[in-house]
């Protein structure tokens, strides 16, 4: 496993971030097993899960977030980059321009990796606030002990994991191109008046 390591967050609190990351090892797609809901996704999203594919430069990484709702595929793609990049520590930033239909407005937040196993087939990422929380695994599935260790963990970290909300996935997953894509961004708008 990548080695943590205590960092303060900005609430003050101690959170252990994974240091020593494999980029490389990172790279691929992560099924969301669990997050705090939030406004940049459908509230009846369902199958959400985010590829990630290291550029030529070899510290950018792009990032396709899908999640498909009301039998339509809705996703957004952008960017993450490490906070600093002389650090060891897995904190990173990820840019997404707004709204998805005309992304012209840049978004930027953090994405900090708090766990992740030894063979890298489930993950737990947050961010310094404690306002966002995902539960990733390769599989559309977790075995529910894993699932309660990293919610434990979690909670360990000051997250409130009352908020967690398991993400409905069928297995076998979709295909990017079997649905319609919503280009007109009507979940994102819906969301921002928390439909």
């Amino acid at each position: 496993m990548a080695a943590e390591g205590k960092t303060t967050a900005k609430s003050g609190g101690q959170m252990t971030v994974v240091r020593g990351l494999d980029v490389a090892r990172y790279m691929g797609r992560w099924y969301e097993i669990a997050s705090f809901p939030s406004f940049f996704q459908p509230r009846d999203g369902r199958d959400t899960r985010a590829t990630y594919r290291l550029l030529e430069d070899g510290a950018t990484v792009h990032v396709l977030n899908e999640t498909w709702s009301k039998g339509k595929r809705d996703y957004i793609e952008g960017t993450a980059y490490k906070a600093d990049a002389s650090s060891d520590e897995a904190k990173l930033k990820v840019k997404f321009y707004l709204p998805p239909f005309l992304p012209i407005i840049p978004v930027v937040g953090d994405y900090w990796v708090l766990y992740v196993d030894d063979d890298y087939q489930y993950a737990l990422v947050g961010e310094p606030r404690r306002k966002n929380l995902w539960i990733l695994c390769r599989k559309t599935s977790i075995d529910e002990e894993v699932y309660n260790q990293l919610v434990e963990r979690a909670k360990e970290e000051g997250y409130d994991v009352s908020k967690l909300h398991r993400t409905p996935q069928d297995d076998p997953p979709p295909e990017s191109d079997a649905a319609p894509t919503d280009t007109k961004g009507v979940w994102w708008f819906k969301s921002l008046f928390g439909k």
